[in-house]
């Protein structure tokens, strides 16, 4: 390993530099044998001949997946570089459902500019979730075949020129078209987020950095509102997307100055990798590697929700994100129609969901290391991959709870501060859920992470696009005590999945073995 490398990761050999090197094919079979198996990252107890294993910084944590010895593996990139990526691609992901939240707001001033009724304008929010779902598996498929980043800049190029249409639409038909093309091409790096944590750290590292990306995904639908209702308060609804359209080109601009190409295959010795020479043709799509065919790259998605633990996953999302959405549309209409809440009152209202990530992110940020070092500790040093949902167990607690006393609350009129906070325990809960799925999928298929992460998105978005069309009717006809309490029943079955997967998880996994993409991986 070149001293350069070293430099930048703080990684070294387990114990000297005797023995033969490992060869560039066994990083590959480590990660997939322990996604398998179950991770081992303490090299003390590892039971085998480990000397050639590179570690961290600390001597004893055994890196995976094992990085080359090339300066151009993405592994082997400095702390920081690795970190202005990360951030570049949380600001990003944050995005698609800031955008779309803001258009939750907006509904009934444009419903009176364009004198329609207001089921009618919503279409635009539901085209626009729908997209954000479907343009994600494209989005992964496209970064298989074209790399992460001339697809990231492409399609933020049109997520730039989409948010503008939407400000400028002159028209509500023409307005709808243009969020309904916006949502295909904004979720990018949200849809693509777990690709790129993968191809930039080693597995003892992805929880923290998941952690940090949904953390943006989680508190995007309450910024959006908490900005909508002020900027409606003082000016025209188009003002919020013309906030969107500029936040977008500050996210184009981080990414022409700042993110670089992250594909590697490690799978390819370091003499017989072709050498990049430019940023702006990688960012371009001009100077890359080989890669799969474009065929191969269609079909990964299928292949990956054929996996039973990714089906269950993200069937488990769904009926978790929906009544997240459910919640965030129903409260504006409860609060301005039953406590007489103004644009302003709404606006900070919706503060209590920023507080709520916060929350769960701070939670996840520590509990996930917490949790593994103590499963690790009852089973010989190996971390299977279920023991990333332990912590879900939390989180459907706070869902739960935090649900059943909402119906009541807004049932009975109760203090408007019962019901902040216990909007604020669900979204906690849904933030602390979606670290532990993405992690445990990443964990099970490290070989898949851009299809695994796209379809969890698929899930969500699929839920939201559910509740946006019957959370306000079923509400009004049954009353909020008796839909949220059916809501909570949902989500308490819905924790007996993570359940399912911690008992048997394994063993279908064993059974139907890693993904085997065509191409290969």
């Amino acid at each position: 390993m070149s001293d350069a490398s070293v430099s930048q990761t703080g990684q070294q050999p387990l114990a000297s530099e005797k023995g033969p090197p490992v060869s560039q094919s066994q990083p590959f079979d480590l990660e997939a044998k322990n996604a398998q198996d179950g991770y081992i990252l303490n090299a003390e107890q590892l039971g085998i001949d480990a000397s050639n294993l590179k570690t961290a910084a600390d001597g004893h944590t055994i890196l995976i997946p094992q990085p080359s010895d090339s300066a151009d593996d993405p592994l082997n990139w400095s702390s920081r570089k690795k970190h202005v990526v990360l951030t570049v691609i949380s600001i990003m992901a944050f995005l698609p459902d800031f955008g779309s939240s803001l258009g939750a707001v907006t509904l009934i001033p444009q419903a009176l500019q364009w004198n329609l009724p207001l089921n009618t304008v919503q279409h635009n929010l539901v085209g626009n979730l729908f997209c954000l779902g479907m343009g994600g598996l494209f989005t992964v498929a496209l970064s298989n075949y074209f790399g992460r980043l001339p697809v990231l800049f492409f399609f933020q190029i049109m997520a730039l020129a989409t948010g503008i249409w939407c400000g400028a639409a002159v028209s509500f038909e023409s307005f709808e078209a243009a969020r309904i093309v916006n949502g295909f091409f904004a979720i990018v790096a949200q849809a693509g987020g777990l690709m790129w944590i993968k191809d930039l750290y080693f597995l003892h590292e992805n929880p923290r950095k998941i952690n940090i990306w949904s953390g943006a995904i989680i508190l995007s639908p309450y910024l959006g509102p908490f900005t909508a209702a002020f900027v409606i308060w003082k000016l025209s609804w188009r003002w919020c997307f013309w906030i969107y359209t500029i936040l977008n080109a500050v996210g184009l601009v981080l990414i022409v100055l700042l993110v670089d190409e992250t594909y590697y295959n490690r799978a390819i010795a370091p003499e017989q990798q072709r050498p990049l020479e430019f940023r702006w043709l990688r960012l371009i799509g001009l100077d890359r590697r080989p890669r799969r065919t474009f065929v191969h790259a269609l079909a990964r998605p299928a292949i990956a929700i054929s996996k039973v633990p990714v089906m269950l996953v993200v069937v488990y999302y769904f009926l978790n994100f929906s009544w997240i959405i459910g919640v965030n549309a129903t409260i504006s209409t409860w609060l301005t129609g039953f406590y007489g809440f103004n644009a302003e009152q709404l606006g900070l209202f919706y503060f209590s969901g920023i507080v709520g990530a916060i929350i769960g992110e701070a939670i996840g940020h520590w509990l996930f290391d917490i949790v593994g070092s103590f499963y690790a500790k009852r089973h010989e040093g190996r971390i299977d991959p279920e023991a990333r949902l332990v912590i879900s167990y939390l989180a459907s607690i706070l869902m739960a709870v935090g649900l059943l006393i909402l119906g009541f609350a807004l049932q009975h009129t109760w203090h408007y501060m019962i019901v902040a906070v216990f909007c604020a325990m669900q979204v906690a809960g849904i933030m602390i859920a979606t670290t532990a799925v993405n992690a445990y999928l990443l964990d099970s298929f490290p070989e898949g992470s851009g299809e695994v992460g796209a379809l969890v998105v698929v899930g969500r978005t699929l839920g939201g696009f559910m509740a946006t069309y019957i959370e306000i009717p079923w509400v009004t006809s049954a009353g909020a005590a008796k839909a949220f309490g059916a809501q909570t029943g949902i989500t308490v079955a819905a924790a007996l999945i993570p359940v399912f997967l911690q008992v048997y998880g394994k063993k279908i996994r064993k059974r139907q073995g890693p993904m085997r993409f065509p191409g290969g991986s």
